[in-house]
């Protein structure tokens, strides 16, 4: 494939390699294999569940080790808020009240979400913001008909001369309204729920990722709900922002693998998802990482539940990092006793939930020792998982790779063959889904950072079809930060309860109890 000068000056300014981008352009050309599901993980199978004795016993280990360590809140929020308003989008666009009124238009188009919206919308968060708006521009919002109420309502929130909320970082919209008439934001409640299980000798160190044009709009948030939360929580806070990588931008190609280019002839280069997140997330220091993303958040009644469930997870990383390293120090030692090869391996399979080789047992003793360090020196991850209640995204399985080895992986259906009858019908039956809720331990036996890129499954890429100005395209995306990104790190699922999962996919979400104030 030939490039033109300008077309390598492109590549070479976004960080990137000719060598790279036509790896990518392969990529397309060839295809990426469906990760191969063995079956779903399950209750007793790869996925852990938790009793009274031991919640309590894993919260106050991680209390009792807590003050030595250094916490970090990892909290992905580049995404901007325009799919929480898609059928609100769609609404304006097609709506007319002069040919038909609105309960017309609704039974027609079946949308029920709108129907939803309109019941809930006093409850909404910035409902009396739209009102104040509305009042503004001298409109008498009691005296209009309702189709007139819900058009102006939704034109005032989303038209970008007004409060343009459909452009706005999800993270800065208002989610919450409390009794006393005050509305916080999604970014301003990760503060609180720092507060509460992330912070050490009353600091608390949180990082976001978001847009780079937004970095202003963060930061004035910061400033102007900092004091406000302090007072309330006694926990100051260290805020730091990273952008995604121009670096990590993947070519744009036609759908017949030519580089899909703009109108002044350049190369699309499209952001490459969520797994470009892992060089932020390998830039940072921290012994535990918390990682959540920006629209997960509860209102403060339910935060200490949710907490509790932070630390149970802390608890348990810490417990099986502390005999993880244990068995390091033994395999570092000039000779291994029969005993300790054994305590080791069944660490692995009862505890850490590795499936080892059954080749492993014809090996010498120092391809054993080389085995056990190669799965056991890895990164940790325990990732909280929930029943499964037809919520679209990944899930826990027992995946097979290419020479037959079993692991434990979040899985996404982008992943899956859904043309294949036996892959669908295990997704199909899995019975928990992955809510992103993860606490991360990213150091070795000797207090030093893993370099994160060395473990990552780079044919878990995505491939989706787009659009841009109407023409198709195809885009490449990065294997996801808590899929192929952490492929081979060592992982442990653990049952939590569904109060711990609360998105805010859409804006109707926002009416649901745990984004009410009771």
């Amino acid at each position: 494939m030939s490039f033109t000068k300008k077309d390598l000056n492109q590549i070479e300014n976004k960080g990137l390699t000719l060598k790279d981008v036509e790896s990518q352009v392969e990529l397309f050309k060839t295809g990426i294999p469906y990760t191969n599901i063995a079956e779903a993980a399950t209750i007793g199978n790869g996925i852990i569940t938790l009793d009274g004795s031991c919640i309590d016993e894993t919260i106050s280990y991680f209390e009792s080790q807590k003050n030595g360590l250094s916490l970090l809140k990892f909290v992905p929020a580049s995404g901007a808020a325009t799919r929480m308003f898609k059928f609100l989008f769609q609404f304006i666009k097609e709506y007319n009240p002069q040919k038909e009124s609105l309960n017309s238009y609704i039974n027609k188009k079946n949308l029920r979400a709108l129907a939803l919206f309109m019941v809930g919308i006093e409850k909404l968060p910035f409902y009396n913001q739209v009102i104040e708006q509305l009042k503004s521009k001298s409109i008498d919002f009691d005296s209009l008909s309702t189709s007139d109420k819900v058009l102006h309502f939704v034109k005032t929130m989303l038209d970008e001369n007004q409060l343009n909320y459909g452009n706005s970082p999800k993270g800065l919209l208002p989610f919450h309204k409390y009794k006393s008439s005050h509305i916080s934001t999604a970014f301003e409640e990760h503060l609180y729920e720092a507060a509460l299980y992330a912070s050490d000798d009353n600091k608390a160190e949180l990082h976001f990722t978001i847009s780079e044009r937004h970095k202003d709009k963060f930061s004035e948030e910061f400033r102007r709900i900092e004091e406000y939360v302090e007072d309330n929580t006694g926990v100051s806070f260290n805020i730091s922002f990273s952008y995604q990588h121009e670096s990590t931008d993947t070519i744009a190609v036609t759908l017949d693998d030519k580089p899909f280019r703009e109108d002044d002839g350049s190369i699309l280069f499209r952001p490459s998802g969520h797994g470009a997140l892992l060089k932020n997330l390998n830039a940072l220091e921290a012994d535990v990482v918390f990682i959540k993303n920006i629209d997960n958040v509860v209102v403060k009644q339910y935060k200490e539940e949710m907490a509790k469930y932070k630390k149970v997870l802390a608890g348990i990383l810490l417990k099986l990092q502390t005999k993880a390293f244990e068995c390091m120090r033994l395999l570092d030692k000039d000779s291994m006793l029969d005993k300790d090869f054994s305590m080791i391996e069944a660490f692995l399979a009862d505890e850490m939930c590795v499936k080892i080789s059954g080749e492993y047992k014809k090996y010498l003793d120092k391809y054993k020792i080389e085995y056990l360090r190669e799965k056991l020196n890895r990164p940790i991850r325990i990732c909280g998982i929930v029943k499964n209640e037809g919520e679209p995204g990944g899930g826990p399985f027992w995946v097979r790779d290419q020479f037959g080895n079993l692991s434990l992986q979040i899985v996404e259906s982008a992943q899956i063959n859904m043309n294949n009858k036996w892959q669908k019908d295990i997704l199909t039956n899995a019975t928990h889904f992955n809510p992103v809720d993860l606490v991360c331990g990213v150091k070795n036996y000797k207090g030093e950072k893993f370099n994160l890129e060395s473990f990552v499954d780079h044919n878990a890429a995505f491939i989706t079809n787009k659009t841009k100005a109407g023409k198709d395209l195809k885009a490449l995306e990065l294997p996801g930060l808590w899929n192929g990104s952490m492929a081979f790190w060592n992982t442990i699922f653990v049952e939590v309860p569904i109060i711990t999962f609360n998105p805010v996919k859409t804006v109707n979400d926002l009416l649901k109890a745990p984004h009410q104030i009771k």
